[in-house]
């Protein structure tokens, strides 16, 4: 079992600022009210946020990036289990411009996108991509 660290509204904003300028008090609020996110928990006599909640806003601001509504992000996280929430919101910094900007991306075919960080040797890049390209072909021969 996770423990849980909890977050009052005003701090769960906070850490997710460092994910996306653009989650403010506010939008922290709002998706609260529209149900988006599983209720609150109780801690003592207060309603608090947690690590599952910040799991659900990462989430939701990583379907946003790739450009579902919230209806549909709301749709796609019900009955997910928590790992799965989580996966998702891992896929965040894909869409963080300073991530993308950073490194370097290579299209395979239209399914392949590899992103690679510039920190990567040229001889590793293109030997990654030289392995994924020749599986690929592999695939197509089943």
């Amino acid at each position: 079992m996770r423990t849980l660290n909890t977050y009052t509204a005003k701090q769960i904003a906070a850490v997710l600022q460092k994910d996306d300028p653009q989650m403010n008090l506010r939008t922290v609020r709002y998706y609260t009210q529209i149900g988006i996110i599983p209720p609150l928990e109780l801690v003592g006599n207060k309603r608090m946020y947690t690590d599952s909640h910040l799991y659900y806003f990462r989430a939701i601001l990583t379907l946003s990036k790739s450009g579902e509504t919230l209806a549909s992000a709301q749709e796609k996280l019900k009955g997910l289990s928590i790992d799965d929430v989580i996966k998702i919101g891992e896929n965040l910094r894909l869409y963080q411009s300073n991530q993308v900007l950073q490194n370097e991306t290579h299209v395979v075919n239209e399914d392949v996108i590899i992103s690679m960080s510039s920190r990567i040797s040229p001889e590793l890049k293109a030997k990654m991509i030289e392995t994924v390209a020749h599986m690929l072909k592999g695939e197509g021969n089943k």
